[in-house]
């Protein structure tokens, strides 16, 4: 009977979360704890790259942490960026998310209407005398320096952020039966966290194709994979997870 599920998220902020409601609905109980965080680069790590940030006239940004990281790098390295310097979103919502540093203007401020990279590069090279700054996360791919090149735009991609394993509490008991994961670090933090875990008969959750593969890959068994046909989002997954052994015990 599962009873107590862990899942590695920050705990929802509104109170209609779906969690809360499956919370009541079939009588059990969420835990919230992120196996992973996100911190930036310090000042002297970012400038071993060798990377001038006033050398480049155009910023792009892929996610709001991101943005987080390239302002606070800036103060912290004293730089004064330029009023004529443009800044590129993923999305609608990174680019808004710029304002909360600077004043938007739609002149400087660009983006794509998917989300996706490809669109987004669309965009970028309607302006193709710009030099690109692309900060990015320590583990990412040549994707994006690939589509860049095929539009010859000139770019440079630069570390500044990155994942790391985000401790669980000591004093805190770690006896759920189930535990629902979202990315391959976050499988990787599970077994740094307890390196002699062993799952038994707790139930393993896990979200897109990456993660159900790093946990195949570290002998893990996946109990309940999200998203499907009939279950795209993990909560929904969970949801019908419950309903069925729920029956089978009837």
């Amino acid at each position: 009977m599962i009873k107590k599920i862990l899942v590695s998220q920050p705990k929802p902020t509104s109170e209609k979360s779906p969690y809360f409601e499956i919370e009541a609905k079939e009588d059990v109980a969420f835990t919230f704890h992120p196996f992973i965080k996100i911190e930036g680069l310090t000042a002297r790590e970012f400038r071993a790259q060798k990377v001038q940030i006033l050398d480049y006239s155009a910023i792009v940004f892929n996610s709001r942490h991101a943005i987080d990281f390239f302002f606070t790098l800036c103060k912290e390295l004293r730089i004064t960026l330029p009023e004529d310097m443009k800044y590129f979103g993923i999305s609608e919502t990174v680019a808004l998310y710029i304002q909360k540093y600077i004043q938007y203007r739609k002149r400087k401020v660009f983006f794509g209407s998917t989300g996706k990279w490809p669109e987004l590069v669309t965009v970028m090279a309607k302006h193709k005398t710009e030099n690109y700054l692309v900060p990015l996360s320590d583990v990412h791919n040549d994707d994006v320096a690939q589509m860049l090149d095929a539009k010859k735009l000139k770019h440079t991609e630069c570390v500044m952020y990155r994942t790391v394993s985000n401790d669980y509490p000591a004093d805190k008991p770690f006896d759920f039966d189930m535990i629902v994961l979202f990315t391959p670090a976050g499988v990787e933090s599970l077994l740094k966290n307890f390196p002699n875990f062993d799952q038994g008969e707790t139930r393993l959750a896990c979200f897109g194709p990456a993660t159900k593969k790093a946990m195949e890959d570290a002998g893990l068994r996946c109990d309940l994979s999200a998203p499907t046909p009939e279950a795209r989002s993990m909560t929904t997954a969970i949801e019908m997870y419950l309903e069925k052994e729920r029956e089978a015990e009837a």
